[in-house]
């Protein structure tokens, strides 16, 4: 089991908030940080530990993605035109594992990763296995044959725990999913408040 894939409810505590709205979240019963003084931390945040804080729920929540991997990801959005904290969230929802968690291939972020990376996917019919690759509209995403009985999957897709967001075209029988459109931030069907524009801000100050 990967580091990320056994310290994923850890996240939660640490920006304090269940960031997947996941019922089996440690957060729902303990709803503190970690740590010895977790339950007394009152201290008022500072505007840079607000902007810290923005950024670490985002790139925990696409997988707790490496610093390196995300500040890369923003250089490319503030390179764009437009908005850069829409461009942000755009681009990570155009990511191929993002994708793969949206349809409710796999129950986790996480899963989607490794989902990916063993090769149980492909996009328009060629095998791919990286899962920050990126996505255009109109690219579609399909389980491999010989992956779709997976209990894994079975299980992921028969949860109403999740629903899909409309930028997503899901056919469950032949398990593939068509990117319809880059979505802005107000699609995308976060349990929680996420605040790119922070994220933004803590990357450009």
């Amino acid at each position: 089991m990967s580091r990320r894939h056994s310290a994923k409810y850890k996240i939660d505590r640490r920006v304090g908030e269940n960031i997947w709205g996941r019922p089996k979240s440690p957060f729902n019963k303990r709803a503190y940080k970690p740590g010895q003084h977790g339950q007394n931390r009152r201290n008022k945040v500072s505007d840079f530990g607000m902007q810290l804080m923005a950024k670490q729920k985002l790139k925990g929540y696409y997988g707790d993605i490496t610093e390196k991997q995300f500040s890369k990801i923003y250089e490319d959005a503030a390179r764009m035109k437009g908005n850069s904290a829409e461009n942000l969230i755009g681009i990570l929802e155009s990511r191929l594992d993002t994708i793969v968690y949206r349809a409710k291939f796999v129950p986790t972020i996480f899963a989607a990763r490794q989902f990916v990376n063993h090769g149980h996917v492909t996009v328009n019919g060629k095998r791919c296995n990286i899962g920050s690759a990126r996505l255009k509209p109109g690219d579609i995403v399909q389980v491999r044959e010989k992956s779709r009985n997976l209990a894994l999957v079975l299980e992921a897709l028969g949860s109403g725990e999740r629903d899909i967001p409309d930028y997503v075209e899901v056919d469950p029988k032949a398990m593939t999913a068509q990117f319809k459109r880059i979505p802005v931030l107000s699609d995308v069907p976060y349990p929680v408040k996420m605040e790119p524009a922070q994220v933004v801000e803590f990357y450009s100050s």
